[in-house]
């Protein structure tokens, strides 16, 4: 039964060939599944449910070997993490996230889309620069794929914290014409429609939040939102309506939610022993396609099985990511969905309908 599961498992990326090689395919197909039944990045852990007749040694050398040889095309993993969020106009959140090993410090830069709450991943780079704050070039040259991939129509708007602002980055998202919604640190000036050069303080001597259209900051016109909060300002520009920015803000916490999924909440990505940053990049395929999995398939179970349960405080008891791994985990233990083999069936006609339009970059 284990064996019949994975076969139609393996189904559904056996029709996006990360790999021309079979025998690389088929090994990419049981990492996946390996990290979904162990919810663990370590190598010896991954080698004790990886589906081989070899012992556990020698498949914990072939991973090394994968790791250190193997090429991923990410436009074409990209594209796969493309079959796992809605067709129609989307809404992408840029974050950074990073964490130290020793003297190696991992720093990613990501471009996520919003689905039911969570991030779904497109395109990452990971920076090398000491920890620093991201460029206008690497976010720039990162949106530029997302584009190139889903179409500049498809973007509603872009949504990032402090960090993803300056006269570069922001120029270049107006000159596309690609809507932005950015928390602005609370020193940068305003220039009012009355010629009034102030500050987010002196706006906000009169009320606790306060909507403004057609401002200045940073050399370029957009609408504002400002509001006190307890010991910060939230200072937001957008090209939405003023009144909306706050509320659009809020689904920047969805990138959030997707690293904790990678983290300890799920895969326990800091706990690799990986320290080179482009093994660390090979890894993170597999764990975000893993989160894209889980998230889609609590998503479908909720809507057609059973809904999840909202508790007193209005959070559900159940994540999407939460529901749908745990699903995977039962799959892989012998306990077949039916609600599981619709989904894959499903994923594999929007992979082939991706597919067939695809163009591998020059």
């Amino acid at each position: 039964m284990i064996v019949s599961n994975r076969q139609q498992i393996a189904k559904l990326f056996s029709i996006c060939q990360l790999a021309k090689n079979a025998a690389r395919q088929k090994f990419i197909v049981e990492i996946l599944l390996a990290l979904l039944e162990s919810k663990n990045v370590q190598f010896n852990e991954l080698s004790l449910h990886i589906n081989s007749n070899a012992q556990e040694i020698s498949t914990e050398r072939r991973l090394q070997n994968f790791f250190a040889k193997f090429d991923f095309d990410y436009d074409l993993v990209a594209l796969l993490l493309c079959s796992f969020f809605q067709k129609g106009k989307v809404t992408l959140c840029i974050d950074r996230t990073e964490w130290d090993f020793g003297k190696y410090q991992c720093n990613i830069l990501l471009i996520s889309v919003y689905f039911n709450g969570i991030g779904i991943p497109l395109y990452w780079d990971l920076l090398d620069n000491q920890s620093g704050n991201s460029g206008a070039t690497a976010r720039i040259d990162l949106l530029k794929k997302c584009i190139n991939l889903i179409g500049k129509q498809r973007i509603l708007r872009i949504v990032g914290d402090r960090e993803f602002i300056g006269k570069d980055w922001i120029s270049y998202l107006v000159r596309e014409k690609i809507g932005f919604c950015l928390r602005v640190p609370q020193h940068h000036h305003i220039l009012l429609k009355n010629g009034e050069i102030t500050t987010v303080t002196e706006l906000l001597k009169v009320n606790k939040i306060r909507f403004f259209q057609n401002v200045i900051v940073d050399n370029n016109r957009c609408n504002l939102f400002v509001k006190k909060l307890q010991n910060d300002y939230l200072f937001l520009i957008g090209n939405d309506f003023s009144t909306a920015l706050g509320s659009i803000y809020k689904l920047r916490w969805s990138i959030e939610t997707f690293f904790q999924s990678c983290k300890e909440r799920g895969f326990d990505l800091e706990n690799t022993h990986l320290k080179s940053s482009e093994k660390i990049k090979k890894l993170l395929v597999f764990v975000f396609l893993a989160v894209a999995i889980c998230v889609n398939t609590g998503v479908l179970l909720h809507k057609h099985k059973q809904e999840i349960k909202v508790k007193k405080h209005g959070y559900k008891a159940n994540s999407f990511f939460r529901t749908g791994l745990n699903a995977w985990r039962r799959l892989l233990k012998n306990k077949m969905e039916k609600e599981l083999q619709e989904w894959i069936e499903k994923a594999c006609n929007i992979i082939k309908i991706n597919l067939s339009k695809w163009k591998p970059t020059s």
